[in-house]
């Protein structure tokens, strides 16, 4: 891409931001522009309306859904901020969209506006525990029907609570209670081998080469 083309892109972009600006006033939480991207944040109660107005508006026209993801930050009132991507294929534009949510708050589902999205709330439901009012079908999508918890927030144990495995003397899948000799991701340094009294093969240094 040719710097011509980026500053350009850049320029419409911060047009379509002044757009939103001027046509959704009391919608608009706040914008930023960061590396040739435009974000913008809405309140929950605002957000079906809004992406029915990127979808419909002439000057928008979002009609591709790209994706549904969200953000944990558990020190903050609003602790989830769930993010949708949308690109004009008509306008050439791509925008993302963030939405604060609490742990405890239902966000619209906007399968009605974009069918898409189904799966993509699944996700966020079956990674975060984001609940979708209005799904269709909220159940999870990449973990097992049984699974314990919500493995994208910043609360959940690297390891997990169960281990899956096959059991070959009761010949099926069988799941058991992570047990850990010590507390996991505790240590008295920065990392694990930092402070270790040893070294790890193919952590040798390199000795200097005879003179």
């Amino acid at each position: 891409m040719t710097e011509a083309h980026t500053e350009a892109m850049t320029e419409a972009l911060a047009e379509l931001a002044e757009h939103l600006a001027q046509r959704q006033p009391e919608v608009l939480r706040d914008h930023v522009m960061t590396h040739g991207e435009l974000t913008v944040t809405v309140g929950l109660g605002d957000l079906f309306g809004f992406i029915r107005f990127l979808q419909m508006d002439p000057n928008c026209r979002f009609s591709t859904l790209v994706d549904i993801t969200a953000v944990d930050y558990p020190e903050r009132r609003n602790r989830f901020d769930v993010v949708y991507h949308l690109l004009s294929m008509y306008q050439n534009h791509r925008v993302r969209v963030k939405v604060p949510v609490a742990e405890d708050a239902m966000v619209p589902s906007i399968t009605p506006l974009h069918p898409s999205a189904n799966w993509f709330e699944r996700e966020v439901f079956d990674m975060f525990g984001i609940l979708f009012s209005g799904h269709p079908d909220l159940r999870r999508i990449l973990t097992d029907y049984g699974f314990r918890g919500f493995p994208l927030r910043k609360d959940f144990p690297t390891t997990g609570y169960t281990e899956v495995r096959y059991d070959e003397a009761l010949k099926r899948v069988v799941y058991e209670p992570v047990k850990l000799v010590q507390e996991y991701r505790q240590f008295d340094f920065m990392s694990p081998w930092e402070g270790a009294n040893y070294v790890l093969p193919g952590d040798e240094k390199p000795k200097e080469a005879s003179k």
